[in-house]
C-alpha cells in the first residue's frame, strides 16, 4: 500500500505540502486556532486547544496567538507552559519532556524546504524532527530548527537560533547558538 503523504510528511520523507488532506488539516487548525486564541478564559483555551494537540500532559498552559500546522505532530509532557506568539510547525514531530517554559515570540520549526531550486519549485518538502528532554527554559525570540535534540535541563537564551543538537545540562545562546555555560 502507498504511504499518504501524512504518513510521508510524519516520518520525514520527501511530500507534497499541497496535498489536499494536508491542506484540508492546516484550513481546519487555522480555523480552530483564530477562534481558540481570543479566548480570554484560559481554562476554556487551554482546554480547546489540548483537544487538538496529539497528546500533553495535565498540567499545560499557553497563552494567546499560540500557532502550529497540523497538532498531530505536538507530544507536550506535563507542566508545560508557552508564552504569547508561540509557533510550533508541526511537519514532523516536536516531542517537549515535562517541565517545560517557552518565552514568549519562540518558534519551533520542522520543515526543511530543498535548497535545490529544482526540487523547490517542484514543492518537494522535507522535515525532521525536534526532540527536548526535561525541565527545558527557552527565553523569548529563540527559534529551533529541524532536526534538533535537546537534552534535559537546558535553557536556550533569548534570541538564540539553535542549528544543532546539545545534551544535558547546558545553557546555550547566540547565533548559531552555543554552549556558553553548564548547569550544575
Amino acid at each position: 500500500m502507498m504511504a499518504t503523504e501524512r504518513e510521508k510528511m510524519t516520518a520525514g520523507g520527501p511530500y507534497n505540502q499541497f496535498d489536499e488532506e494536508l491542506i484540508a488539516r492546516r484550513v481546519y487548525i487555522r480555523q480552530q486556532l483564530e477562534e481558540i486564541n481570543h479566548i480570554t478564559d484560559n481554562d476554556d483555551r487551554n482546554s480547546r486547544f489540548k483537544a487538538l494537540i496529539a497528546d500533553t500532559g495535565d498540567d499545560f498552559f499557553v497563552e494567546t496567538d499560540f500557532k502550529f500546522d497540523y497538532g498531530f505532530n505536538l507530544h507536550l509532557g506535563d507542566h508545560f507552559y508557552a508564552n504569547y506568539d508561540v509557533k510550533m510547525l508541526d511537519s514532523a514531530p516536536i516531542t517537549i519532556g515535562d517541565h517545560a517554559y517557552i518565552g514568549p515570540n519562540v518558534g519551533f520549526y520542522t520543515p526543511i524546504h530543498p535548497i535545490d531550486p529544482k526540487q523547490r519549485d517542484a514543492d518537494v518538502e522535507l522535515c525532521a524532527p525536534i526532540t527536548i528532554g526535561h525541565s527545558l527554559w527557552v527565553g523569548g525570540g529563540a527559534v529551533i530548527l529541524p532536526g534538533v535534540t535537546l537534552g534535559n535541563n537546558v535553557v536556550v537564551g533569548a534570541g538564540a537560533v539553535v542549528t544543532k543538537s546539545f545534551g544535558d545540562n547546558v545553557v546555550i545562546a547566540g547565533n548559531p547558538a552555543r554552549v556558553i555555560k553548564t548547569v550544575d
